[in-house]
């Protein structure tokens, strides 16, 4: 599974028709429909704007008035198969005058979005597990230092009578790291896993 560095487009002309195909990062149908606002503003005079959202367990497929099945989902189709996840693809078309036929739009969409997908730089997904810490104050800095030291993300402090911070860790990696962490805390270290 991959996700977006960043945006990128790409733009592909057939039978004068113009296709605009772009691929953006995000964590959100409402940043997604914002995102499709922006487009839309970008280039008002277009005449359709297809999109697709894969993020999480939520997805939008829209043809935007294209015939059914003729861009948003050959679209999708390109998402699934590059394996890219939490992203928004847009097709901005702007009619030649020549019509394409429904294979001729299924290709047309299809071009569009693998060449912006192309124009992509694409970072692997690595699944992370979420490990709340918790030393007493006297090793909260040690603790700290030996997250740094070991690239281990800290985060959401929380203080009482000892101090717990929320660690995310790589889960190929998780059982290493959290030996190097007690052992480095030489023991004096509870860690569990966060739900």
């Amino acid at each position: 599974m991959f996700h977006l560095q960043a945006s990128a487009q790409a733009e592909v002309e057939i039978k004068k028709s113009r296709f605009i195909g772009i691929v953006q990062p995000v964590s959100s149908r409402e940043e997604a429909q914002a995102r499709l606002a922006e487009i839309r503003a970008q280039w008002p005079d277009a005449r359709h704007y297809c999109a697709v959202l894969l993020c999480g367990a939520d997805s939008m497929l829209d043809d935007d008035g294209e015939p059914s099945g003729t861009a948003a989902r050959p679209m999708y189709n390109v998402l699934r198969h590059k394996d890219v996840c939490d992203v928004l693809a847009v097709v901005v078309r702007y009619f030649g005058g020549i019509k394409l036929g429904a294979g001729g739009l299924v290709r047309a969409y299809t071009q569009a979005v693998n060449a912006a997908m192309d124009a992509a730089s694409l970072v692997a997904v690595v699944p992370r597990g979420d490990y709340e810490a918790t030393v007493d104050f006297a090793g909260e800095a040690r603790l700290r230092h030996l997250c740094q030291e070991l690239g281990v993300p800290v985060s959401a402090p929380r203080y009482g009578e000892r101090v717990s911070l929320r660690l995310s860790l790589p889960l190929a990696e998780a059982e290493a790291l959290l030996a190097a962490l007690t052992d480095g805390m030489a023991g004096a270290l509870e860690v569990s896993p966060v739900d």
